[in-house]
């Protein structure tokens, strides 16, 4: 009888399933994962923004292109960026990857497009710091 009890409580044991140590041991190696891919990612993500900004003003300024072919002047700064939706030279309005709107300037019949990077104000440094068509090429030629 013993080796039949001793049987069965060697199956309740294998039953039982992990201990609270290894659940914690397994929690801090999950936990450590998570912060080293965050340590890598993040960074990315916030250059993945600034490039998009910089594909968007590029996609402006061919839309300029296009209104300035169609009415033979830029849109002037009172008018902005709408002049585009106006002329169908752009389907919507686009947001930066901020959830700000572009800012369009026409200095001296030179368009100027510019998002103010992720604190929506204008200078800054790293993220914060703006992106402009100036920086990008300019929109006429």
């Amino acid at each position: 009888m013993s080796q039949t009890t001793n049987k069965q409580q060697q199956r309740r044991r294998s039953r039982r399933g992990m201990t609270l140590i290894e659940i914690m041991v397994v929690i801090t190696i999950l936990g450590l994962i998570a912060a080293a891919v965050g340590v890598a990612v993040i960074p990315q993500l916030e250059a993945a923004r600034r490039d998009r900004a910089s594909l968007d003003i590029k996609n402006i300024q061919s839309a300029l292109k296009l209104y300035y072919t169609k009415k033979g002047k830029y849109p002037d700064t009172a008018t902005g960026l709408n002049g585009l939706v106006e002329v169908q030279a752009l389907e919507a309005l686009p947001k930066d990857p901020w959830n700000n709107d572009y800012v369009y300037l026409n200095e001296g019949g030179k368009p100027v497009i510019i998002s103010y990077g992720a604190d929506g104000t204008a200078g800054g440094e790293g993220n914060d710091a703006d992106i402009s068509s100036a920086d990008t090429g300019s929109a006429h030629k």
